[in-house]
């Protein structure tokens, strides 16, 4: 089975793998996250985790919406 590449796809080998490190690193800051819910972490700490888990799945959608040729936030 090929892929087939629409007007609005970029490169296929563009695309990050599933075990590209930037998704496991997304992975494990939630997984920190989430943990830190478990041990009962409150406060900015816990806030800062969120944000951090936050922040890297969006560097992954937003890659990979660019990677596809749609539209996503530019880059500050």
């Amino acid at each position: 089975m090929s892929l087939k590449i629409s007007p609005m796809m970029k490169d296929p080998n563009s695309f990050l793998p599933p075990d590209h490190p930037m998704y496991s690193d997304a992975v494990e800051a939630m997984k920190r996250y989430h943990q830190a819910q478990t041990e009962v972490i409150t406060g900015a700490e816990l806030e800062r985790l969120r944000l951090l888990a936050e922040h890297q799945f969006q560097a992954v959608t937003d890659y990979q919406l660019r990677a596809l040729g749609g539209p996503a936030k530019p880059n500050h």
